[in-house]
């Protein structure tokens, strides 16, 4: 990828387009997210600097519709995955 801007991902990122924390461009460039060492598939927001993840629980939803989230602490390292 031959981008301008940086090769790391920002340190905070959602997936919910409501979210401040929401950018469409770094989303569509394929972020990965390890946490404590493993893959997720299921991050709905992450951030570095405090250390934590929100991650999806099954498929439930909350009233307004969103994804139930489990929020997690540990090392969280995000990642632009390749292809």
């Amino acid at each position: 990828m031959s981008e301008t801007t940086s090769d790391t991902p920002p340190d905070r990122l959602s997936v919910d387009p409501n979210s401040p924390y929401y950018d469409a461009d770094v989303l569509a460039r394929n972020v990965g997210v390890r946490f404590k060492g493993e893959d997720k598939t299921n991050v709905e927001e992450y951030c570095v600097s405090e250390g934590w993840v929100r991650l999806s629980v099954g498929t439930a939803k909350d009233r307004r519709g969103n994804a139930l989230t489990l929020k997690l602490q540990g090392p969280v390292e995000p990642y632009y995955r390749e292809g």
